[in-house]
């Protein structure tokens, strides 16, 4: 029986665990639950459950994961904000299923220095598709990691094309609804982007041998080559009870949480390059990735910034990345060494200069 916390189980990814966990209720027990302001959701979760320990904000949360024994930590939160209970839970010993891919990106060196081998297990399909496959052979055998991306609404658009795009077509995914932050991210690439710098902490894999192809069916979940010319994927239909479950009881298997593809009816899958030029998101993400420090920080913050400017009317889709890219070409590295302070600091940093250069439409 594994003991689970789940921070953020009023979400998508919380109550997508909850389900697993109820349909197997001999595997798991839940022992924490925690919310941002949907108080009333969470207590109603906390009654159905039987947890006795309930957390609301992200201060609360993080003392929930210290003061609560645990096998397993869900970080199910969105946002940079899930970065203090992120380092909590693997402060104190927890496996972490993580959900939460900005807590890993922002904090970068703080959170892999703090993790013991195995203690991180990836939630996002992708990264849980590539730590499925890399079980098929050695560190030194990984030749390539190959991230897929449905390519999002606008895919096959160019540049030109994408100028009038509006907020309502942004949100359009033909595969996911993740909230508005992160569907605005898959129109952008910004979330594949994201995922490059998590792929990259997670694997210990160059970014020179991490790719993108557009793969618009989001069966094939990601690949990894080896040495010998293998590719592995892995592939299901897009269902994220799947990965979570993974992430519940690494490397076990849950019966039954996912239906399996269907093999007596025709399949096309199809793969296609990434056009940098109408979508330059991924390869920004790189280099900012290889700067490393608090430039992963500045980049998430900025973007935030400039999606929400682009939902409230205030800047246009093309004006996203090029808000972001004029950040970081305003960005002057602090020299000291990496806090949680410091990057906080980052973030206050970014978010002021995107704000600025959004009002006075620089």
């Amino acid at each position: 029986m594994r003991r689970v916390i789940i921070l953020g189980s009023t979400g998508s990814i919380g109550t997508q665990a909850l389900d697993v966990i109820t349909a197997n209720g001999h595997r798991f027990e839940v022992v924490g639950l925690a919310a941002g302001t949907r108080a009333d959701l969470v207590h109603e979760q906390a009654r159905a459950h039987r947890v006795e320990h309930v957390a609301l904000g992200i201060d609360e949360a993080e003392q929930l994961v210290r003061s609560v024994d645990a096998d397993v930590v869900l970080n199910g939160i969105t946002g940079s904000i899930g970065l203090g209970p992120t380092l909590a839970a693997l402060e104190c010993g927890r496996t972490l299923a993580l959900a939460n891919k900005e807590s890993l990106i922002v904090g970068g060196d703080l959170v892999t220095a703090l993790a013991a081998p195995g203690q991180i297990v990836p939630v996002d399909s992708e990264h849980s598709a590539i730590a499925q496959a890399l079980r098929s052979g050695t560190a030194d055998e990984v030749r390539r990691l190959v991230l897929t991306a449905s390519g999002g609404p606008f895919r096959g658009r160019t540049r030109a094309e994408l100028a009038d795009v509006t907020p309502a077509q942004a949100l359009a995914h033909p595969t996911w609804d993740m909230g508005l932050v992160v569907t605005t991210n898959s129109a952008t690439l910004v979330n594949k982007g994201l995922e490059v710098i998590e792929a990259h902490l997670l694997f210990d894999v160059p970014y020179e041998h991490i790719d993108v192809t557009v793969h618009p069916q989001s069966i094939v979940h990601s690949m990894v080559e080896f040495v010998d010319g293998s590719t592995i994927a892995q592939a299901s239909p897009p269902d994220m009870r799947l990965p979570i479950s993974l992430g519940l009881d690494w490397p076990h298997r849950v019966a039954g949480v996912g239906r399996p593809l269907d093999w007596t009816t025709a399949h096309s899958w199809t793969f296609e390059p990434l056009d940098d030029a109408a979508f330059p998101a991924v390869a920004l993400a790189k280099s900012v990735g290889q700067a490393g420090g608090a430039h992963p920080a500045v980049f998430n913050a900025a973007n935030e910034q400039a999606v929400h400017a682009f939902h409230d009317g205030r800047l246009s889709y093309l004006g996203i990345l090029d808000t972001v890219q004029a950040v970081l070409d305003a960005y002057s590295p602090d020299a000291a060494p990496l806090t949680v302070g410091s990057l906080a600091e980052a973030e206050r940093w970014a978010r002021a200069e995107a704000d600025r250069l959004i009002a006075t439409g620089r």
